[in-house]
């Protein structure tokens, strides 16, 4: 039975982080499309509201929820569970879980938002935004696949060292970019 169960939780965890990444990816053209002229709003908003919509309530929150009812049986009704459930890193792991479900939360409340149109936040944001779930990701497989609560801090901080990486080339390649078009 301890088979099938992690089976699935996987497998929701997978999808469950496939709509946190992609829904943010919206969030950052749905930005993106209200500074467009009204002409090219009419139809980029509606379309991403649609996407964001489907994605939403279809994949990403069935996905957190059957997730997390494969967790919760896992943890409290196998033996590995139990056993698991005493362990520092499985504690460690619970904290990012709870940040991911915060994480989820924020997601949700952006949503809303960019159902009735409103604008918050600038594509920018939503580009660093989007690497707080790659960071909760790394954390979790690394104490996953580790055991350990210690080991989990060196590939956090390699996705922090990545994930900067990636916001200077994305500022460098930003300012290349408004060069040529002036």
């Amino acid at each position: 039975m301890y088979e099938y169960l992690k089976a699935l939780h996987l497998i929701f965890v997978v999808t469950w982080f496939a709509g946190l990444f992609y829904i943010v990816r919206l969030f950052v053209y749905h930005a993106e499309a209200q500074q467009k002229p009204e002409a090219e709003q009419q139809i980029l908003i509606p379309q991403y509201q649609l996407m964001c919509y489907r994605l939403w309530y279809i994949i990403t929150w069935p996905s957190a929820i059957l997730c997390s009812i494969f967790a919760y049986w896992i943890l409290f009704f196998t033996e590995v569970g139990q056993v698991w459930l005493k362990m520092p890193w499985m504690h460690v792991k619970l904290v990012f879980v709870a940040l991911l479900y915060w994480y989820h939360w924020k997601c949700h409340l952006i949503f809303l938002s960019l159902q009735k149109n409103e604008k918050k936040y600038s594509s920018n944001f939503f580009r660093i935004f989007n690497e707080g779930a790659t960071i909760i990701l790394f954390a979790v497989v690394f104490l996953v696949i580790l055991k350990n609560a210690i080991n989990w801090i060196w590939g956090v901080l390699g996705i922090l060292l990545f994930s900067v990486l990636i916001m200077l080339g994305y500022q460098l390649y930003k300012r290349i970019r408004e060069k040529k078009s002036s």
